[in-house]
């Protein structure tokens, strides 16, 4: 078998990775956490966010979705998205919180979404409510309008 006959059966055996492109053309990488156990572990832990990374939490309804900081050690960005992807609100340089009790950080939209990434990567990337982010391997979002 060919080397190349063998690469793209591996690129076609291989799943999409998810990611997350803006409307400038940057890519994100993403990790997804749609579990409950996922979400309550997020980012925690870490003393390195790559840039152009983050992590995808999803949830299967609109709501109000509170975040904080505990056991997270590097500052980051909360860009919490509606169900079409778009953004709906924006908190920047959020802080680690190493001792309880650690703040709640509380958006005033509701969201099916929220990503976090390195603190800095929105006023870089541009990220502001209003804007659409467009998504690719992704289970289930954005959420697909109801006929």
């Amino acid at each position: 078998m060919t080397t190349a006959l063998l690469a793209l059966l591996l690129t076609l055996s291989t799943p999409p990775k998810p990611t997350c492109t803006t409307p400038s053309g940057a890519t994100i990488r993403l990790e997804l956490a749609i579990s409950d156990e996922e979400r309550q572990l997020g980012l925690m832990f870490r003393d390195v966010v790559p840039p152009d990374t983050g992590m995808l939490f999803l949830f299967s309804t609109d709501g109000i979705w509170p975040f904080w900081m505990k056991n997270t050690q590097v500052p980051l960005d909360f860009i919490w998205l509606d169900s079409q992807g778009k953004v709906a609100e924006v908190r920047t340089d959020v802080p680690p919180c190493l001792l309880d009790p650690c703040p709640t950080y509380v958006p005033a939209a509701t969201s099916r979404a929220m990503l976090e990434m390195a603190a800095g990567s929105a006023l870089r990337l541009g990220l502001k409510p209003g804007l659409a982010l467009h998504f690719a391997a992704v289970p289930g979002y954005p959420v697909l309008p109801s006929k």
